[in-house]
């Protein structure tokens, strides 16, 4: 998967991948990177990966980088922002202290989203691309609007802020209200907002499940530990919090249950393309995300795990058989539903084989981390404040951090409150 990098050699640019590969796959790239050195310690791709974050966050620190922004979408961004998550949960090594730092990192994509919210069209949503000039701008896509959610799921787990939970409140509620995702937890590609929504493209991707699978695990997770509800369960032994968790739990199963379409057989498919053979360059890494999302739903919500472990387990042994090809005999192929390597290769390939077995690993390994469980990547709630040009200029400045910061000044209060009155009952 490394081999055909070139941005760490002489003439490079770190964080950039060789044609034909775009730049959002670089970012999914350093995410499986991150995510090897979670399961195995192996370090040896260390320096690599961290280059590469750092050398793409741009002048405003929100991976908006002036050599990719007159392209850059939503979804584009949103794949560095997940791997910068990664980093902060799995304690990934700190970058320099002068260097910006990955929950923050996290941070400044979902602050600089948030302001890209956009309710002229279809009652709310994210679009595909940022800027006006680009193709793809009246498409408001599942993708974009997961990520965002994805990342706002997980900022609310690591941070304890409630406002990131109600934005990911917003969007999942959002996807579901115009059409997205139907009620039976399948999610579709995306829809034109210049038509307010009201058609789709009905095309299922693995990788529109995975980030929304992980995304309702981190709110299950995180309405399940909210201080109010581990208040009353320690001290006044009432269920004083309202069924949310419950809530949540049915939601992810609904979305795995859904998600056995890309499992023919048990083994994972990217089903819209693979039979045809019509995979292109971005789809065919697509079953990577939805390997690592997995397992990281089965950490987050272990109720999980006999619904997706098998899955896993039958899609790494197929990959690996996969992975037989070339001329050095380990080139993976792409459909792993053949036994053997297709003739079909390429970073994403590659990128997919691994992921799905490393995940079976999980095992093995501490579940992510967050501030109050030994988190040790700094934030900033403010990043990312900033609306920025496609020239990169800062335009003006843009203060959505106050509600932000609020929330965690709420927070702050109510564990004070609590903490109070807990020393009074004890």
């Amino acid at each position: 998967m490394v081999q055909p990098y070139t941005g760490n050699t002489t003439g490079g640019i770190p964080g950039n991948l060789p044609a034909p590969y775009y730049w959002w796959e670089a970012g999914a790239w350093c995410g499986v990177l991150i995510d090897y050195y979670y399961f195995t310690g192996d370090d040896t791709y260390n320096d690599i990966t961290t280059q590469a974050m750092l050398f793409q966050v741009g002048p405003n620190n929100d991976y908006m980088p002036p050599n990719q922004t007159k392209t850059e979408g939503n979804d584009d961004q949103g794949f560095w922002g997940m791997a910068a998550m990664s980093a902060a949960e799995q304690k990934y090594p700190n970058p320099p202290a002068e260097s910006p730092q990955w929950l923050a990192l996290a941070q400044a994509v979902f602050n600089s989203q948030a302001l890209r919210w956009d309710t002229t069209s279809c009652g709310g949503g994210l679009k595909w691309q940022i800027f006006t000039f680009n193709n793809g701008y009246n498409y408001k896509n599942t993708i974009s609007n997961g990520c965002f959610f994805n990342i706002a799921a997980r900022l609310a787990m690591y941070t304890g802020n409630q406002t990131y939970a109600e934005w990911a409140e917003t969007t999942w509620d959002w996807v579901f209200r115009v059409g997205l995702a139907s009620p039976d937890y399948r999610f579709f590609d995306g829809s034109d907002d210049t038509q307010n929504c009201t058609s789709l493209d009905h095309l299922q991707w693995t990788y529109n499940v995975g980030v929304f699978m992980l995304g309702a695990a981190n709110m299950y997770n995180f309405v399940s530990s909210l201080p109010l509800a581990l208040f009353c369960k320690l001290t006044l032994n009432v269920p004083c919090q309202t069924n949310g968790s419950q809530v949540w739990a049915d939601r992810l199963t609904g979305v795995i249950q859904a998600a056995s379409v890309f499992f023919p057989n048990g083994i994972m498919s990217e089903v819209a393309c693979e039979g045809s053979n019509t995979c292109d360059v971005d789809q065919q890494s697509f079953k990577a995300y939805l390997a690592r999302d997995m397992a990281a739903t089965i950490i987050r919500a272990p109720y999980t795990r006999g619904m997706l472990l098998p899955w896993l387990q039958t899609s790494a042994a197929a990959a690996a058989k996969s992975c037989s090809g070339g001329n050095d005999g380990n080139t993976c192929g792409l459909k792993w539903t053949t036994g053997t390597w297709d003739g079909i290769y390429g970073i994403g390939e590659q990128m997919s084989a691994l992921e799905v077995i490393i995940s079976n690993l999980l095992d093995t390994v501490p579940g992510p981390v967050t501030n109050n469980t030994g988190g040790i990547s700094p934030g900033n709630p403010s990043a990312g404040t900033s609306v920025t040009s496609p020239s990169g200029l800062d335009l003006s400045p843009v203060k959505t951090s106050d509600k932000v910061g609020a929330g965690f000044l709420t927070t702050l209060i109510l564990l004070a409150v609590l903490g109070g009155a807990w020393w009074m009952v004890a």
